[in-house]
C-alpha cells in the first residue's frame, strides 16, 4: 500500500453567485486543484433551505481543495474579509492523502 502524507482539506460552503470570485482567490493562494458539488439543501442559523432548481436564488455550492498547510492558510486568509458579508462557511481539516505530489 501507497504511504499517505498529510494535508489539509478546504471546504468551502458558498452562494452560487460567488463561484467565480472564490474559485479564482482559491487558484491565486496556489491550489493546484478543487472540486466543486452542488449542495441541495440543509439548516442553519437563518433555518432551513433548499436548492430551488426553477429559479437558483438558493443554490449552494461546496467546494473542496486538498493542499500543502500554506497554501490552505493563504485560502482561509484571503477568504477571512468575505466570511460575514456573504456569509461563507469555512472549514479546515488534516487528512492524509495517498499520492500526496498531487496535492
Amino acid at each position: 500500500m501507497n504511504a499517505s502524507i498529510e494535508r489539509v482539506k478546504v471546504e468551502i460552503l458558498l452562494d452560487a453567485p460567488l463561484c467565480d470570485l472564490v474559485t479564482r482567490m482559491v487558484e491565486e493562494a496556489g491550489a493546484g486543484g478543487y472540486t466543486i458539488l452542488l449542495a441541495l439543501g440543509g439548516s442553519g442559523r437563518n433555518g432551513r433551505w433548499r436548492e430551488d432548481r426553477v429559479t437558483g436564488a438558493d443554490t449552494k455550492l461546496l467546494l473542496l481543495a486538498v493542499a500543502a498547510d500554506d497554501i490552505a492558510e493563504a485560502i482561509v486568509r484571503g477568504l477571512e474579509p468575505l466570511l460575514d458579508s456573504y456569509r461563507l462557511i469555512v472549514m479546515t481539516t488534516r487528512v492524509g492523502v495517498v499520492r500526496g505530489d498531487k496535492f
